[in-house]
């Protein structure tokens, strides 16, 4: 099955919630232009009033998400899929300071597994970055931008939506709304006899739950395509009768044995976890996420998330933000939930973030490349010196938090490869010398 056969809508569902092979994908990437050739200003996609023919990414079929038209299309979502308003309310932003120090560019550091010096300057190019923001003691130190990206614009989050989802549901469980032992099908009974009834909301939320769901997308006949078909917002073929949006689906999903034995990373949790957090509240995910973080934070611009059929949110993947406003979100983090002079959510939010999750199960999981790590409320946790962690999604995007060097890391980007396994070496090493740069200062 040819991935740009199916609907617009299939497509960017489908490099959304390609996380599951960004930990276990390793072909080369050297085939495709480097970050400066395939910048989308340099390739003019979509310049020209009108843009010429062949020079448009627009629907039905131009195959939006192959590079390098993917690097035009992380900032521009929202001009081929429908999506709903995160927020930010009509108070003014609050500014953030700066006291920004040029000479990061200039650190240096040996990626994984090799001896050879390398800039944070040339770091950022390496991995396709669209953005960069490092914030040292709540100041923004460093802030660029590159290819689709300006100060103006916002980007496809990826799966770091899902760490904003897992956030909200600690603060759920922080402020007593939601128990963590509670089985799912207590909370939302149209679950009850789908894999997810018999499961804990903590199960969920740190994704050791046991489902009969494959995201093997080199086979026709897996989970993902049915899974994906649901949840398209476009219309449906005449002949299909299969679940509306992606509520109805998780109806559908099976149990395959014991929940709570391994971590197995499936975007469906995600969604589970998003119905639970709507039946709690009353709300959707976009506008609890509005009303507990976007309201409060003093954001500068509005984020957006994508909708199923039925205009439910996309808890897995759907958000577009700004940069400097996912900083804000990780100095939230990094401060235990003050912000301003006012405590947003408890403290024992981050704490239990923080923590980690089971190390044995998601050692089972195979991840050789965060050896040593876990996930906790769908963060990713590296348990370093620097007690670090991560809201992580394809194509390099992440929010780093190092509470040690009092750091937070914000990066876009539209790495050719969505596995970040191919970024982390460069990443990784790059972010730990930012921390010492900063320590030392």
């Amino acid at each position: 099955m040819s991935l740009y056969r199916l609907s617009p809508f299939i497509s960017f569902l489908l490099f959304l919630i390609l996380i599951m092979m960004s930990f276990t994908t390793h072909a080369g990437y050297g085939k495709y232009p480097d970050a400066e050739q395939s910048d989308p200003r340099t390739l003019g996609w979509m310049q020209g009033t009108p843009p010429p023919a062949d020079k448009r990414i627009m629907q039905p079929q131009s195959n939006y998400f192959s590079f390098p038209k993917l690097r035009w299309t992380l900032c521009h979502i929202r001009e081929l899929m429908p999506t709903q308003l995160v927020s930010r309310g009509i108070s003014a932003p609050l500014p953030i300071d700066y006291d920004l120090d040029p000479a990061i560019n200039r650190i240096t550091f040996s990626p994984t597994g090799s001896s050879t010096l390398m800039t944070w300057a040339d770091s950022l190019s390496e991995n396709y970055t669209d953005g960069i923001l490092v914030m040292h003691k709540g100041k923004v130190v460093y802030e660029e931008y590159f290819g689709c990206l300006t100060q103006f614009g916002k980007h496809t989050a990826m799966s770091m939506t899902k760490s904003l989802t897992g956030l909200l549901a600690e603060i759920l469980i922080a402020e007593g709304k939601l128990d963590p032992k509670a089985k799912i099908a207590t909370l939302v009974p149209e679950l009850k006899d789908s894999a997810f009834g018999s499961a804990t909301v903590r199960q969920v939320m740190d994704m050791t739950t046991s489902l009969a769901y494959s995201e093997n997308y080199a086979d026709p006949n897996a989970d993902i395509w049915a899974y994906t078909s649901a949840a398209d917002p476009l219309p449906k073929a005449k002949d299909y009768n299969g679940p509306v949006g992606y509520f109805e689906y998780l109806k559908t999903v099976k149990q395959e044995g014991k929940h709570g034995e391994a971590f197995g990373y499936k975007t469906v949790n995600t969604d589970a976890l998003g119905w639970v957090i709507s039946r709690v509240t009353g709300k959707k995910v976009s506008d609890y996420l509005s009303d507990r973080i976007w309201r409060r934070i003093g954001a500068e611009q509005n984020a957006y998330m994508t909708v199923d059929a039925v205009g439910i949110p996309f808890a897995g993947g759907g958000l577009t933000a700004g940069l400097r406003d996912l900083g804000r979100i990780g100095q939230l983090m990094l401060d235990e939930g003050q912000h301003n002079g006012q405590q947003i959510f408890p403290e024992s939010v981050v704490t239990s973030i923080q923590a980690g999750g089971d190390k044995t199960a998601f050692a089972k999981s195979g991840y050789k490349d965060l050896k040593g790590g876990s996930y906790k409320s769908m963060w990713w946790i590296f348990h370093n010196n620097h007690g670090a962690y991560a809201a992580r999604g394809v194509h390099g995007q992440t929010i780093y938090i190092d509470p040690v060097a009092e750091m937070v890391i914000v990066r876009f980007a539209s790495f050719p490869v969505a596995s970040n396994s191919h970024i982390d070496p460069t990443s990784l090493p790059a972010y730990q010398a930012v921390a010492d740069y900063l320590l030392s200062k």
